[in-house]
C-alpha cells in the first residue's frame, strides 16, 4: 500500500460482508452528531463577509495600479470559501429549516460564488449517489480529462495528445475551471430543461455578474480590469479543484451494473486528508470525505468527531477507510491520471512522428 494511505485494520471477530448503515447512522445519532452548528456557521460567515469588504475596500484604495491583482486573487479565495458555504446550506447542514438552507444555497451561493444553485444540484446529487460510478457519475464521464482507461483509448486528435499528459496538465488546467462553472452556470439557465427557480436564481446571478464587471470596468483601465478578472477567475478556479480532487479522483472506479451496498460504495471510492484544523478550513470540511458521503448534512465541525466513529466501523467490518496527506493525495492523482492516459499511447509508435501525424 501506498505511503501515507491508512487502511484500518480488523479487529478481532470482526464483522465481514454487507455492512449496516442503519447502525452507523444510529451511533452518530447517539453521539449527538447529526445536529446543527448554525451559530458556527455564521460565525464563518460573518467572517468571511469582513474579508469581502476589507478586499473591496483595499480595491477602492488602490485604484489604477497592478496591486490590485493581490485584490484579485483574494476575491478569488473568499468566493470558494462562499462556495463551501454555499455547498453545505445545499447539503442541509446549516439550518434545521430546508426552505432556509434551499434560500441560503440558491441565492446567496449564487450572488456570492456565481454558481448555479440548479447545475450544481442536478450534477453534485447524482454524484453523492453514485460516487465513482460509471454512467451514473457525470464526476467521471466523458470529459476533458478521461478517468477510464476505456475513455482515453477513445481520444483522437489534440484530446489524444493531451490525455496522454493529462496528470501533469490537469492543475494547470484547473486554471480555466472558474470560467468554465460559470459558463455551466450561464447553460443551464438559458438551455436546460426543467430548471425549477430558473428566472428568479438566474436573475440573481445576472445582477451578480452586472455589478461585479461593471464596478471593475468603471473603476479600472480595461487591460487592468480584464487582467483582474483572469486572475481572480484563475485562482477562483484552481482553489475549486485542488479542494474537490483529492476526494475520490485515483479511487476505485465501480462498474454501472455491479452490486454495493450503500455503506461500503461511499467509504471505499472516497478519499480522506489528514492534517489538521488548518487543512479542515481550506478544504471547507471536504477534507473529511468519507463522513461527508455517509453523512451528507452533518455539519462540518461535527465530522471531526464523526472521523473516529467511522473508523471504528470500519475496522468492525474490515472495510478499508483510506486517508493521506494533502500534498500525497495530489501525488496519487497526477499518477492514476497519467496511468489512466497511458492507454492512449501506442507502445510501438515514435513519439516525435506521432506528434507530427
Amino acid at each position: 500500500m501506498d505511503a501515507g494511505w491508512l487502511r484500518t485494520g480488523p479487529r478481532v471477530g470482526a464483522q465481514r460482508g454487507t455492512s449496516s448503515y442503519s447502525e452507523l447512522l444510529r451511533r452518530a445519532k447517539a453521539e449527538g452528531l447529526m445536529g446543527r452548528r448554525t451559530g458556527w456557521y455564521w460565525t464563518v460567515f460573518a467572517v468571511l463577509v469582513a474579508g469581502l469588504a476589507s478586499a473591496w475596500t483595499a480595491f477602492s484604495m488602490l485604484g489604477d495600479s497592478w496591486w490590485q491583482l493581490l485584490v484579485a486573487g483574494g476575491l478569488g479565495v473568499l468566493f470558494t470559501q462562499f462556495a463551501f458555504l454555499s455547498h453545505e446550506a445545499a447539503h442541509r447542514q446549516v439550518f434545521a429549516s430546508n426552505a432556509w438552507n434551499d434560500r441560503a444555497a440558491r441565492y446567496g451561493g449564487t450572488f456570492l460564488a456565481g454558481i448555479s444553485y440548479a447545475w450544481w444540484m442536478n450534477k453534485h446529487t447524482r454524484h453523492h449517489g453514485n460516487p465513482n460510478t460509471v454512467g451514473r457519475d457525470p464526476d467521471i464521464s466523458f470529459d476533458a480529462i478521461s478517468f477510464r482507461e476505456e475513455d482515453a483509448r477513445s481520444r483522437t486528435g489534440l484530446l489524444r495528445v493531451l490525455v496522454r499528459v493529462q496528470g501533469y496538465a490537469f492543475f494547470p488546467m484547473l486554471l480555466l475551471e472558474g470560467a468554465n462553472l460559470h459558463w455551466q452556470s450561464i447553460r443551464t439557465y438559458l438551455t436546460g430543461t426543467g430548471v425549477r427557480g430558473r428566472w428568479s436564481e438566474g436573475s440573481v446571478f445576472l445582477v451578480r455578474f452586472v455589478l461585479y464587471l461593471g464596478v471593475l470596468f468603471w473603476f479600472l483601465p480595461p487591460g487592468l480590469a480584464a487582467t483582474f478578472l483572469g486572475v481572480q477567475l484563475a485562482v477562483f478556479g484552481f482553489y475549486m479543484g485542488i479542494a474537490f480532487a483529492p476526494n475520490h479522483k485515483g479511487m476505485p472506479i465501480i462498474e454501472h451494473d455491479q452490486k454495493v451496498d450503500f455503506f461500503s460504495r461511499q467509504v471505499l471510492t472516497s478519499r480522506n486528508i489528514h492534517g489538521g484544523r488548518w487543512v479542515e478550513y481550506f478544504m471547507g470540511g471536504l477534507d473529511h470525505q468519507v463522513e461527508h458521503h455517509l453523512f451528507p448534512n452533518m455539519a462540518r465541525p461535527n465530522l471531526r468527531a464523526a472521523r473516529i466513529l467511522v473508523r471504528e466501523f470500519c475496522a468492525e467490518r474490515d472495510v478499508p477507510y483510506t486517508e493521506t496527506s494533502l500534498v500525497h493525495s495530489y501525488v496519487i492523482v497526477v499518477r492514476y491520471l497519467n496511468r489512466v492516459g497511458l492507454a492512449a499511447r501506442d507502445p510501438f509508435a515514435c513519439p516525435m512522428v506521432e506528434q507530427y501525424r
